[in-house]
């Protein structure tokens, strides 16, 4: 695992991701790809839901029919592929706000400008050119942009956030609150800002999500929220528990129990196991207030664990993970089997769903396991000496 090494797999990566990017472009018709699916494919249920925003229609983005047929005149065939729109209200302000460019151009500028601060804050984390290398060419970030997904958003909210937690709390919370747009992913964060006496972190992200929602108010008042939990039941029932996405897509241990065949009350016993240990390790490491890179990672990796419903894209918020990890190791030496796991965790993505699909083996949700694992072992571990592992140099 040498640092020359390492830098070639990643720009091979980097070379085919542009391939990729490229091809899905030159061969795209309209608003559809070669196979007339959506560019952007999940892409199609925001800037739907935003220009429904826009018309005054806001609270039937909600309602599945309604914005499917939005999605059919957006894209000009009855048969494409239906993406529906699960969010909270406060993304709607960003979906109206894209809407208000045509599709494709919204999509890239959308990508662009999630992308290029997450990059930002990933090479402020670890000030080296192969940051950037790892960052733009890694697996996970090619499925981000080729989902048109809010993954990059996600990571800088929750990434910067841990980021500026120590030293700057307040903006900490500003960031964190604002991941009441994707609240699946922030379980983890009221444990952290609790155990961890982060009261003004509290404060912050109390602030920003109170705000969000009462602009959401101000804007279109409580029937967006209305139309937002009365679709949770049916979101839960078919999304999740009957596996309309499909459970080989699901890095859960939900989905996973599902995809071997297991009852949904089984599935919500394994993820409640789960989400009690993802708990309970935050809350320990965040109470000792040591080595805090690690405390980071295992935020990231418990965020992962942590929810019954997240995708491979979401899988981004494991970037900053690895980045701690490697700043842990620079200072205290790498573990045996470290810099294979997290190498493993940085690749995986790229095959995850196939192998889930073809094997049942769900390898996505070993990715945030093996960086839970590998944060808890060093914390835990005495210093050991510097690895002769080049690339950790």
């Amino acid at each position: 695992m040498s640092r020359e090494r390492v830098i070639r797999i990643a720009a091979v990566c980097g070379v085919v991701s542009a391939l990729c990017i490229t091809m899905l472009l030159v061969t795209a018709h309209g608003t559809l790809d070669y196979r007339g699916r959506p560019l952007g494919t999940d892409f199609s249920n925001v800037w739907s839901a935003g220009k429904m925003a826009l018309e005054g229609s806001a609270p039937k983005a909600w309602s599945w029919p309604d914005e499917f047929a939005v999605q059919q005149l957006v894209h000009h065939k009855a048969d494409v592929d239906f993406f529906g729109w699960h969010y909270p209200p406060p993304f709607l302000l960003i979906a109206a706000l894209l809407a208000c460019v045509p599709y494709v151009p919204a999509l890239i500028a959308w990508q662009a400008a999630t992308l290029a601060p997450f990059t930002w804050m990933m090479w402020r984390l670890v000030p080296r050119w192969e940051t950037i290398l790892l960052t733009l060419a890694a697996p996970v970030t090619l499925i981000c942009l080729t989902h048109g997904h809010n993954g990059f958003l996600t990571g800088l909210l929750l990434g910067g956030g841990l980021m500026l937690l120590d030293k700057r709390p307040l903006a900490a919370g500003l960031l964190f609150g604002c991941l009441i747009y994707k609240p699946q992913l922030g379980l983890i964060l009221p444990v952290l800002l609790l155990a961890g006496r982060h009261w003004r972190a509290i404060a912050g992200a109390s602030f920003s999500a109170m705000l969000l929602i009462g602009v959401t108010l101000a804007v279109w008042g409580w029937p967006v929220w209305q139309a937002f939990i009365d679709s949770l039941p049916l979101t839960r029932h078919v999304v999740l528990e009957q596996g309309s996405t499909g459970f080989y897509k699901i890095m859960s241990p939900f989905a996973a129990v599902r995809l071997w065949g297991g009852s949904i009350a089984a599935a919500y016993a394994v993820q409640f196991l789960f989400t009690l240990a993802a708990i309970a390790a935050v809350a320990w490491l965040a109470w000792r207030k040591d080595r805090p890179g690690l405390r980071n990672a295992l935020v990231c990796a418990a965020a992962v664990i942590s929810t019954p419903y997240v995708l491979d894209y979401d899988l981004v918020i494991l970037l900053p993970a690895l980045a701690w990890l490697w700043l842990d190791a620079g200072e205290h030496g790498f573990r045996r089997w470290d810099a294979t796991l997290m190498a493993m965790a940085w690749i995986v993505p790229l095959s995850a769903r196939e192998i889930a699909e073809y094997t049942y083996v769900p390898v996505g949700l070993v990715c945030p396991l093996a960086i839970a694992f590998v944060a808890l072992r060093r914390f835990t571990a005495s210093p050991c000496r510097r690895s002769h592992v080049a690339f950790a140099l």
